[in-house]
């Protein structure tokens, strides 16, 4: 999978990423536990660009992330 350098001095990521608002926001929402399963499976797949903003549920899709990053 390709990768990029964001910024001038930022993480290096792959070029696919996930889109993380449809967890909270503008689709019917996922509950917690898909949301985090689909997470993981992301992560599993090499996914190392998550999406989101405090916009979607004031840092809700932030916990869905951090948690599925934890272990």
């Amino acid at each position: 999978m390709e990768k990029r350098i964001l910024g001038k001095n930022g993480p290096t990521v792959f070029t696919i990423g996930l889109g993380c608002m449809g967890f909270t926001q503008s689709y019917p929402s996922s509950p917690e536990k898909r949301a985090i399963a689909i997470l993981c499976k992301s992560i599993e797949t090499g996914i190392t660009f998550f999406d989101t903003a405090e916009v979607y549920s004031m840092f809700r899709n932030d916990e869905f992330v951090d948690e599925a990053l934890e272990p």
